[in-house]
């Protein structure tokens, strides 16, 4: 079987992860990397032994290359995302996807209109517990879902310089709460602001209200001392709880608590099997760009809510 000819843009911390995975795959094989630093392209095509560009213009003139990571800076996403559409290449662009909604709309068009596939970088869906809940709310064995809560707190990283925590991570758990709940909420309310950091917001708690007057909650900021990532979904039936760094599920029923065993499982290497298996094979992808759109319209959504100081409406 032929495998798919990739390549990544930007081979930071994230980029790199990518390129080591595509190597690894049995159904992709990395062709190429680019990246503004010299240094560090060059450095990471030896490591995987390709060929490195610091124009992304001049890589994707390598016919070779049929699909591709974005992995930039933030308000560089959407930039090479459609320089990558444009020049007939498939593409996986890394959340928040772009800067600005208008900029995330150009790229489903393009996308669209050239027939390309274009997905977001949620990893989270990719894990296996955040799936057995999404189950288990859509076959109602926790009952009705009744609210949904997300923690992602941390040290300040060192890698971010171009976003906020609302766009950088708080917007995974937006998409999180659409997988799940298979639903847009119709309004956000949120308080965020800058303890420590001037520059962007590091800290935020959104609310999210659904039609049927369920809810969510999120919970994120770059101040917390240690890292926690979780969710826990309560039904009128159960909770479900899941540790997104163990991978770890936890049940709550009224007579019994279980914990499902699952095997753990890299979820970039599940996300990106699945991004070529796609492009292979032709199949609308687990995450769309639409899916990326949307998130990408609550976090502003959210942003506006925080300086407005009132609950803004989705729709």
């Amino acid at each position: 079987m032929k495998k798919l000819g990739t390549a990544v843009i930007g081979t930071g911390f994230w980029g790199k992860n990518h390129a080591r995975v595509y190597s690894e795959l049995e159904s992709t094989e990395l062709v190429a990397i680019c990246d503004v630093n010299r240094e560090r392209a060059k450095a990471v095509a030896n490591q995987f032994g390709v060929k490195a560009y610091t124009s992304s213009s001049r890589m994707l003139k390598n016919e070779d290359v049929e699909a591709l990571s974005v992995c930039t800076w933030s308000t560089k996403l959407a930039e090479e995302a459609l320089k990558a559409l444009k020049a007939g290449k498939h593409v996986l662009v890394e959340k928040p996807m772009a800067t600005r909604t208008k900029q995330a709309e150009k790229l489903l068009g393009v996308a669209e209109e050239n027939g390309l596939h274009l997905t977001v970088g949620f990893l989270m869906r990719f894990i296996p517990g955040l799936q057995h809940i999404r189950e288990a709310v859509e076959n109602k064995k926790i009952g009705e879902l009744v609210c949904a809560t997300a923690k992602r707190v941390s040290q300040w990283p060192e890698r971010i310089g171009d976003v906020g925590v609302v766009k950088d991570t708080a917007i995974h758990d937006i998409d999180v709460m659409r997988y799940v709940s298979n639903e847009d909420p119709i309004g956000v309310y949120a308080k965020t602001g800058s303890m420590r950091h001037r520059k962007f917001e590091d800290y935020a708690q959104i609310m999210l209200t659904y039609e049927d007057g369920k809810s969510a909650f999120i919970e994120s900021n770059w101040l917390t001392p240690y890292k926690t990532r979780s969710l826990t979904v309560t039904g009128s039936d159960a909770i479900m709880r899941l540790d997104y760094m163990t991978q770890e599920l936890w049940i709550e029923e009224p007579k019994e608590n279980l914990q499902p065993r699952y095997p753990w499982q890299e979820p970039l290497k599940l996300e990106l099997k699945h991004f070529a298996d796609c492009v292979s094979e032709k199949k609308k992808p687990l995450i769309t760009g639409v899916d990326g759109l949307k998130a990408l319209q609550i976090a502003e959504a959210a942003l506006r809510s925080s300086a407005k100081n009132r609950a803004i409406k989705l729709r």
